[in-house]
């Protein structure tokens, strides 16, 4: 009888520690609250073209480059990464408003493929994105040690890529780069889960971001961008949040 009294003591006050203990060190519970993350980014542009796109680069050709016409103009996917910090305001218990600045490493590709040429032209364009992402978090109820989120919000993105690497000045048409703009603000969408430690909370995160604006800076002088009306940007970025 005493073994089963002792126990029954034991059982109960196991589970009681557990219901009371705060796995996540709390975090929920704070008005304000800071953190970290690492991103993989994947990034392309969609590109939209001018009516003559096949033939409006022959115009500017200085005599280095293919003097076929264009069969297409396309834009792969290409990969980068990001770090950035966290600054999450609790509005209520199912919401919070979320600030998470980035610095985001992610060149961009375009593929110009000419008709019967043996070599086409790949345009890479080098990129270092300082990010200001601001996004509300709507939450679900905690289940246990986890919770599902979604997440939607705005973005301004400033690019700090040197002059000297983008810079068109002195070169040959064949090695022009196209020219983005400096600063443009993007929408972003997406869902993650938090998932509870006992010291700390851990969220995997994807999320979609697409530019609201044509960011193409058009130079009169290069030939990559007189085929292109407008370049809009499109990243998918899955985030590890630790908080």
């Amino acid at each position: 009888m005493k073994k089963i009294l002792t126990l029954l003591v034991l059982l109960l006050t196991f589970t009681i520690t557990a219901k009371s203990q705060n796995w996540g060190g709390g975090v929920d519970d704070e008005k304000i609250h800071f953190g970290f993350t690492f991103q993989y980014v994947s990034s392309e542009f969609k590109i939209s073209r001018t009516p003559d796109w096949r033939t409006a680069p022959l115009n500017y050709n200085d005599g280095t480059m293919p003097v076929l016409p264009l069969t297409r103009i396309t834009s792969e996917s290409t990969p980068g990464f990001g770090l950035g910090f966290v600054v999450n305001n609790r509005l209520n218990r199912n919401m919070d408003l979320r600030l998470t600045p980035t610095l985001v490493f992610s060149d961009r590709k375009i593929d110009y493929i000419y008709t019967g040429a043996d070599n086409n032209v790949h345009q890479k364009v080098q990129s270092t994105l300082v990010d200001f992402p601001l996004g509300l978090k709507i939450k679900s109820n905690r289940r246990k040690n986890y919770r599902a989120y979604l997440l939607g919000g705005v973005k301004y993105s400033m690019d700090i890529t040197s002059e000297k690497k983008t810079s068109n000045q002195g070169k040959s048409a064949i090695d022009m780069v196209i020219q983005n703009k400096k600063n443009f603000a993007s929408y972003e969408a997406g869902l993650g889960l938090d998932l509870y430690f006992e010291y700390f909370k851990m969220s995997p995160e994807i999320k979609y971001s697409a530019s609201f604006n044509d960011i193409l800076k058009p130079e009169a002088n290069n030939p990559y961008s007189q085929s292109l009306d407008k370049l809009m940007l499109r990243h998918v970025t899955f985030s590890l949040f630790f908080e």
